[in-house]
């Protein structure tokens, strides 16, 4: 087989030797690029021969897997999988992996990395006292005794509600499936409009589908409370910028934390949330800690491992 990592996987040259090491002994090739291609003829000269392609949060097209013509499983080193032409992939029968559960700590943590930076002012405060300044007005508020709103109770969702509830606040939930782990902890699962409403923190952790896409828009924000926070660690797509922009602007939110927007990063100067008042940004590196990335290096190499064998795991539904 001919094994591609199409794109770098944020760990060391000498930890991806050792992972592929038992493939190249077993006979198998392996291909490991060390920067991104974005220019489409040439990703395709760079994977058009693959039998095993491997891929982060690189956009790979459906129009790329279907010039593919070897490919036979895509070994996607992410959670979310809706940059990947998985209906051309289904069409052929190629079998599709991803990573989930590798990210689910540094998500979780920097969802409150974000509010807290949001409702202290870490930032702004930051650059008063480098110039020496004082606080003066730019006093926050606490998360201890507010009621936090987790959208979406996946494993990330899960943790986050957890952390919530440490720091000393009445945690509700909104997703299609009730954890009874969580109820039974306390959370409080509720429908969308109750969740909007009663909340002072909004945290938003699911995956990007038709059903998600600008969830947050500007009719949900306006059953949200007046001064809430918005934090979004989950997909740029769910959330529609231009309305929670307006919003912030407008003091209806008080703060976003806001690590994913409809493109990847680099954002171009005037995406409006570059400019919306109170907002912290960060450019999609919530998943991106030392010990998710070496974790996530191991699961996608144990995929191919379990697909060679044929035990396919982490299949993407």
């Amino acid at each position: 087989m001919k094994i591609i990592c199409m794109e770098p996987l944020g760990v060391s040259q000498e930890k991806i030797a050792s992972l592929a090491a038992p493939l190249e002994a077993a006979g198998h090739e392996f291909v490991y690029y060390t920067t991104k291609e974005t220019d489409q003829e040439k990703l395709l000269v760079r994977v058009k021969d693959a039998d095993i392609l491997m891929l982060a949060n690189q956009p790979l097209s459906a129009a790329i897997i279907e010039q593919c013509h070897n490919l036979k499983m895509l070994d996607i080193a992410f959670t979310g999988v809706d940059h990947v032409g998985l209906e051309a992939a289904r069409a052929r029968g190629i079998v599709a992996c991803n990573a989930a559960g590798y990210s689910t700590n540094a998500v979780a943590e920097l969802t409150f990395g974000l509010a807290i930076s949001a409702i202290r002012n870490i930032v702004a405060v930051d650059a008063r006292c480098r110039e020496g300044g004082t606080k003066d007005g730019l006093v926050g508020f606490e998360l201890f005794g507010k009621t936090f709103g987790v959208v979406g109770t996946g494993a990330i969702g899960c943790r986050v509600a957890k952390i919530a509830q440490a720091f000393g606040c009445r945690v509700l939930a909104y997703s299609r499936t009730v954890k009874p782990e969580l109820a039974s902890e306390g959370v409080e699962y509720v429908d969308l409009d109750t969740l909007l409403a009663q909340s002072d923190f909004v945290s938003l952790h699911v995956p990007m589908t038709a059903a998600t896409a600008q969830m947050i828009n500007a009719a949900s924000i306006a059953k949200m409370k007046d001064g809430a926070v918005l934090i979004n660690c989950a997909r740029g797509g769910v959330v529609d910028s231009e309305a929670l922009a307006a919003a912030l602007n407008s003091g209806k939110l008080a703060a976003a934390g806001i690590d994913v927007f409809e493109n990847e990063p680099p954002l171009a100067v005037e995406h409006p949330l570059l400019h919306a008042k109170n907002t912290v940004v960060t450019p999609h590196v919530a998943f991106a800690s030392k010990e998710a990335l070496e974790t996530r290096a191991d699961i996608v190499f144990a995929n191919i491992d379990a697909f060679l064998a044929g035990k396919p795991q982490n299949l993407v539904k």
